[in-house]
């Protein structure tokens, strides 16, 4: 039997906990506005349904090759972490910046960063292994569930957006506090790979 409740839990929490992808898409929203960082979050969606179909289409492989994957994609992951918290460190809010921030909130960033998040590769397998694959075995259940995972999980960066883009001003002047509280989380996303 198929534990819906269980399910959607999971989802939800892993998809609106702090991660690489909220942290970016409310710092871009918060620096540029929602409209302007829409591109970003449309590419975290792309992004995220590659990556869905790839571990949906490989998950029993995938998850047994995870012991052995899975520190690579630690150390990766944790790398780009560390390096997405240093930018947001030591960015500022001038237009200057901002233009550049644009050119870095672009769909093809936004899309590439899912390939380098575990997180994702661990919200898919754990997804598919767990809840779906042990109850449904039809292509078409596999395909539904696919885009079911990709919307959950690319809302949350759009609701981050929205609340980086709602509390602009406040973001904006206190933009070291916040630049470092965001830098942290990331900090403690890339560590807890490791935990």
């Amino acid at each position: 039997m198929f534990a819906l409740y269980d399910f959607l839990i999971y989802c939800f929490i892993t998809a609106y906990t702090p991660g690489a992808n909220n942290l970016l898409s409310m710092n871009y929203a918060a620096r540029l506005g929602f409209s302007r960082s829409f591109r970003f979050n449309l590419g975290i969606t792309a992004g995220f349904f590659i990556v869905m179909c790839i571990c949906t289409m490989f998950c029993s492989t995938l998850y047994s090759l995870l012991p052995k994957v899975k520190i690579f994609m630690q150390i990766f992951g944790a790398a780009y972490m560390l390096y997405l918290a240093w930018k947001i460190w030591k960015s500022t809010y001038s237009r200057k910046e901002g233009e550049e921030a644009e050119k870095e909130a672009g769909f093809l960033s936004g899309m590439i960063l899912q390939f380098l998040n575990p997180k994702i590769y661990i919200y898919a397998t754990t997804a598919m292994s767990l809840y779906i694959l042990p109850v449904f075995h039809s292509v078409f259940a596999a395909a539904g569930f696919t885009v079911v995972l990709t919307v959950i999980g690319a809302s949350g960066s759009f609701v981050w957006a929205l609340f980086g883009s709602a509390f602009c001003r406040l973001l904006n002047r206190h933009a070291k506090a916040v630049n470092l509280v965001m830098a942290l989380l990331l900090v403690y996303c890339a560590v807890s790979l490791f935990l």
